[in-house]
Order: C-alpha cells, then sequence, then structure tokens
C-alpha cells in the first residue's frame, strides 16, 4: 500500500517530534503493509512556514535513518498546503513541494471556515495544469452546511483523499458518516493515514481499505490505498470516477455521545 499524507517527519510540525518516534511509525506502517509514504508536513502560513528545502532535506535524512534501521519504506517529498492565495505562485515555483515533484499536491482547506474563494483557487491551479488532492473533508466542520462545495470541487476536477481512521470511526460518528457518503457517491480517489504519531494518530492504512471494502468493493477500496497513489507518484492520470447518485436520506445523520458536533476537537490538522 501507498500512504500520501503522512505527518511522520520528526520536528517539522504538529506530527512527529524526535526522530525516535518517526522510527517506530515507520515501523508500524511496514507491518501494516505500506510499502511507500509521501511525507507530507503542513504548510501554513505564519504557523508552519516549512518549503521545498527544508522538506526535502527531512525527508533525505529520515530515508538514511530507515535504511540504517532496516525499515523498508520509500520516502517521498509533499506538503500538507494550507489553502492560501500564495499557493497560486509557490505550488508552481517549487517553493512548496507538490507530490514528488508531480504536478499532483495535497490540498487542505480550513478545518472550521470555509474559504470563499476555494473553487476559484481549484480551479486556477487545474488550468494551470496542477491538480489539487483535496484532503480529508469528511472532517471538515462545515462539510454539512456547504456539502455543495466538495461536491462541485469533485466535478471539477480535485481530486478526494478521505483518512483511514475516520472510515472505521477513530475520529467519532461525523467523519465515519460523511468518510462512509463519500465512497458511497463514488467521490474517493484516495485513502491516507494523515497519521501524526504511534498511538493516537498512528499510520494505520489497512484498517481503512478493509472499510472501504465493504462499501465499495475490494477492488474499487484496493485502488484507493495502492493503485491511483502509484499513479499520482508516476505522475500519470488518474481515471475518471463513476459516481453514485445517493440520497442523504438513506443515510441518516448520526449523532454522537457528546452531541451532533462533539468530534470537532478530535483529529486536527
Amino acid at each position: 500500500m501507498i500512504d500520501l499524507h503522512c505527518h511522520i517527519l520528526p520536528g517539522i510540525d504538529d506530527g512527529a517530534k524526535k526522530l525516535a518516534v518517526s522510527l517506530e511509525m515507520g515501523r508500524i506502517a511496514q507491518q501494516d503493509g505500506i510499502e511507500a509514504i509521501a511525507c507530507t508536513p503542513h504548510i501554513t502560513p505564519g504557523v508552519f512556514n516549512n518549503d521545498a528545502w527544508i522538506i526535502h532535506d527531512a525527508v533525505e535524512k529520515l530515508q538514511e535513518a530507515f535504511l540504517a534501521e532496516g525499515i523498508d519504506i520509500q520516502l517521498f517529498s509533499g506538503a500538507d498546503i494550507h489553502v492560501s492565495p500564495d499557493m497560486a505562485t509557490n505550488v508552481p515555483n517549487g517553493s512548496w513541494p507538490s507530490l514528488a515533484g508531480t504536478r499532483y499536491f495535497l490540498f487542505e482547506p480550513p478545518h472550521h471556515v470555509l474559504p470563499p474563494n476555494i473553487v476559484k483557487l481549484a480551479k486556477s491551479m487545474l488550468n494551470a495544469g496542477w491538480i489539487p488532492l483535496l484532503t480529508h473533508p469528511e472532517r471538515l466542520t462545515w462539510i454539512e452546511a456547504h456539502y455543495d462545495v466538495i461536491k462541485t470541487l469533485d466535478e471539477a476536477g480535485v481530486l478526494v483523499q478521505i483518512t483511514a481512521g475516520a472510515i472505521t470511526g477513530r475520529f467519532g460518528e461525523r467523519p465515519q458518516y460523511w468518510s462512509e457518503r463519500l465512497l458511497e457517491e463514488g467521490r474517493v480517489d484516495v485513502i491516507a493515514t494523515d497519521a501524526h504519531s504511534i498511538r493516537g494518530r498512528p499510520p494505520l492504512l489497512r484498517e481503512g481499505f478493509e472499510a472501504a471494502a465493504r462499501i465499495t468493493g475490494e477492488q474499487a477500496a484496493w485502488a484507493m490505498v495502492h493503485d491511483t497513489p502509484l499513479l499520482i507518484l508516476n505522475n500519470q492520470a488518474v481515471p475518471q470516477k463513476r459516481r453514485n447518485n445517493v440520497s442523504a436520506k438513506s443515510r441518516p445523520a448520526r449523532k454522537g455521545r457528546h452531541g451532533l458536533f462533539g468530534w470537532l476537537q478530535r483529529g486536527k490538522g
């Protein structure tokens, strides 16, 4: 399997705090069946001011540490790029890294606020030949009020990535509901771990594949954790999705133990 979204680089954002944690995350990922990881620390201007040079250097050092420890996982550069106007300049000029130097890049919206120009920005990137991969829409607190925006982005050509742990309920019932709905509607291209740690947010992808397979079938789920990520890393075209018309009434909203939005403070980033 291939994980395209993982905060495994040590001391660079809110993911792994030190090398020992990164190495243990690598061991967990290898045991889970992950063979390649895109190292994608946050780029959030004013909060995590990472750039391509910082990230590439950190990836090279971690790959050397993996080899020394016998962790057989290939690492690639990338970034969890927070939506901002600077994206239109800094991704094309190479200041902010795409996934493995391809035309694909992670496109992270704010968790609690819908950016007013997100569709316009995404379409401008698409028109310029860059393909955004929308990260974890199922965990955005504004998805219920603005699900039409997610659909518009998807139908415009933005790829969609959901979190493995969200499908299994690790982030609560609301993200699980939306991840299942996105899968049922045929809007998901990639499942990734978005791992940040050893215990709370571990790099486990197989559980997400197995949960997705119960909804989409094994072949389609495998494409989300292997075939499509491989195409992306090779800078190849991703096949067009077969979307399904699923009525929201067929999946009634579920309230968690702490109310409708009891999960909001869990699993940020």
